[in-house]
């Protein structure tokens, strides 16, 4: 059974858009090119911390990469109080 977490078509549209390899991908993830592409295509899910760290790579938020949100600009990020 084949269950989306994320809206796979914007990952692959981001690393299109940035002139990416699947392969350049997948070493940010370090994962192999061939699991990328099973994440890509939505076969395989992304694990939770692959989900962070391509919100952070790419400078967009982790609801626009789950569908949340349309708008892909990340929050700002709290301050702490001293």
């Amino acid at each position: 059974m084949r269950t989306e977490i994320l809206k796979y078509g914007r990952i692959r549209d981001l690393r299109i858009d940035k002139g990416l390899t699947q392969e350049q991908i997948a070493a940010v993830l370090h994962v192999s090119q061939n699991t990328y592409s099973q994440y890509e295509i939505g076969t395989t899910r992304y694990p939770l911390d692959a989900v962070v760290k391509l919100a952070e790579y790419y400078g967009v938020s982790v609801d626009y990469l789950v569908g949340l949100t349309d708008e892909p600009a990340p929050y700002p990020r709290k301050r702490k109080q001293p």
